[in-house]
């Protein structure tokens, strides 16, 4: 089985396109979306919740506090059943298809993440915006610091889906601290410090313009992983 975990914060108006887009595209092969509601303030609970009923596939896991992005990740994959776990964004901008090409290469590795910045990759903008310009730019800032903080030697840390085999996490989840948006540094570096391989693949890649991304968050990540990195 493929286990899937969506964090869905205050997603209500996202969540239903993706949920429906995923179990109809792996309606043939055995898996299971688990959606993490962690402090919702929305409809996104009571959208899972009704969709889940008719659908045995998708699980909703609720939790009143807020737990941060890579907290919510870290919560579903401890509920996941899957030999292989992973997780996508809410918002679609990688879709089951490409979710998919992931899926066929961890065959023959360890673990697997998307790229926007390999070859095969495609980036989708709907529409051409000064900040869009400039996320991009700060996101190829942060690149550079981190792996030469790091030495994790990859190109895009921050695409939205990532997935492994089982045993990868077993061995590295009592390390893992941070849970927030930059977790998928530190959860990279720990696959590799225990010397597991990391394969990245380029995928088609939607930008979202209700992305929750912003240049704040990059300098607060960053501040994370710094401190995160000095206490090794």
């Amino acid at each position: 089985m493929d286990s899937i975990v969506v964090p869905a914060y205050n997603e209500e108006k996202r969540i239903l396109k993706t949920l429906q887009a995923y179990t109809n595209h792996f309606k043939k092969r055995k898996h299971e979306l688990v959606v993490v509601c962690d402090g919702c303030t929305d409809r996104t609970v009571d959208i899972v919740k009704d969709f889940s009923r008719r659908n045995r596939n998708v699980r909703l896991l609720e939790k009143p506090n807020r737990l941060g992005k890579g907290g919510g990740v870290y919560f579903g994959f401890s509920k996941c059943n899957g030999e292989t776990i992973g997780f996508t964004d809410a918002d679609n901008a990688i879709g089951p298809k490409e979710y998919e090409k992931l899926l066929e290469e961890l065959k023959t590795t360890d673990s697997v993440i998307a790229s926007r910045r390999r070859k095969g990759s495609v980036t989708i903008v709907p529409q051409t915006k000064a900040w869009v310009l400039a996320m991009r730019f700060s996101s190829r800032v942060y690149n550079v610091l981190v792996n030469l903080m790091f030495g994790i030697n990859v190109r895009d840390t921050q695409c939205g889906a990532k997935i492994m085999k089982r045993k990868v996490y077993n061995d590295i989840k009592k390390e893992l601290r941070l849970t927030g948006f930059e977790f998928d540094v530190e959860l990279i570096w720990r696959i590799k410090k225990h010397g597991y391989a990391v394969r990245e693949v380029g995928i088609k890649w939607v930008h979202n313009l209700d992305s929750k991304s912003s240049l704040k968050n990059s300098y607060r990540m960053f501040r994370s992983l710094l401190k995160r990195r000095r206490e090794g």
